[in-house]
């Protein structure tokens, strides 16, 4: 839980990245982001395993390639939805992902949550829900389809993560960032140029901030189930507008303050019955099961 919260609170920095990106286009920032996430998940798997890093590649097999494949639709989806719909839509829309992922890994994985889990999403959720109820309209029909296959794809990701757990899945990042960087090079092949400011912001974006949010994110799926993983993505939801107003003066409204604060609210409560609950059952000489 508490890689989760890190990498939700890193990842949260992304609207404000991109708040401050001068000229590049989503197809620009999409190929640099992409470009920065593989370096640093390619240092990454060579200071873990040196020499046998192509062999540790290899081993996500099919299951690895169709996850990468799944992320690098949602990284495209995701910054076309923020684009051609409102930000509320977007998020609103995506903040259904964790209850995708609970169906999801339901069906494929027999996982179940805890009445107590379920709950904490569903006040969550309905922080999101007073977040964006102001400013949440019609949009645009392909920006509201785009922030649906966001949803629908990570989710599926971070089943096939959960599902693989007993392989180090981080190399689908890999897979994710070549497959991200063809399809924006192919988009933009004859304008690639952008400013030194907006390439170090996005290789900030792509390199430390998702670099390192991906990286504890998939360590995590190891030891929680997929559901209460994506969890702890609607903190980067309740984050973000936040960060906006403190360093760009872009002040929110109450309902952004009050859905916000419901939404850390909820994650703290149920991190902190978790952490009794595992608590206690180390005491009695048991071991937590998942939530």
């Amino acid at each position: 839980m508490g890689l989760l919260v890190i990498s939700s609170v890193v990842i949260s920095f992304g609207g404000l990245v991109l708040r401050n990106i001068e000229d590049a286009d989503s197809w620009q920032i999409n190929l640099y982001r992409a470009l920065a996430l593989t370096t640093t998940i390619s240092l990454i798997l060579l200071f873990q395993y040196r020499r046998h890093t192509l062999s540790h590649v290899r081993k996500i097999g099919q299951a690895g390639l169709v996850g990468g494949a799944l992320l690098s639709v949602a990284g495209i989806a995701f910054l076309q939805a923020f684009i051609h719909t409102t930000i509320a839509n977007a998020l609103f829309t995506m903040s259904a992902i964790p209850f995708i992922t609970a169906g999801l890994a339901y069906l494929f994985l027999k996982e179940r949550l805890h009445r107590a889990t379920l709950i904490t999403m569903i006040a969550a959720a309905a922080g999101i829900f007073i977040m964006m109820a102001n400013g949440f309209g019609t949009g645009s029909a392909y920006g509201n389809a785009m922030a649906l296959v966001t949803a629908v794809c990570f989710s599926s990701f971070a089943v096939i993560v959960r599902g693989n757990r007993q392989i180090d899945m981080l190399p689908t990042l890999l897979v994710s960032g070549v497959i991200i960087a063809l399809v924006s090079l192919a988009f933009r092949v004859n304008d690639l140029g952008i400013s030194l400011h907006d390439l170090l912001l996005c290789f900030l974006w792509g390199g430390v901030l998702s670099g390192v949010a991906n990286w504890t994110f998939i360590v995590a799926s190891r030891y929680l189930v997929a559901a209460e993983v994506t969890f702890f993505m609607l903190l980067e939801f309740a984050l973000g507008p936040i960060w906006v107003w403190l360093f760009v003066a872009e002040v929110p409204s109450q309902a952004t303050l009050v859905g916000g604060t419901l939404v850390i609210a909820s994650v703290a409560v149920h991190a902190f019955n978790e952490l009794r609950r595992s608590r206690r059952l180390v005491r009695r000489g048991g071991v937590p099961p998942p939530s």
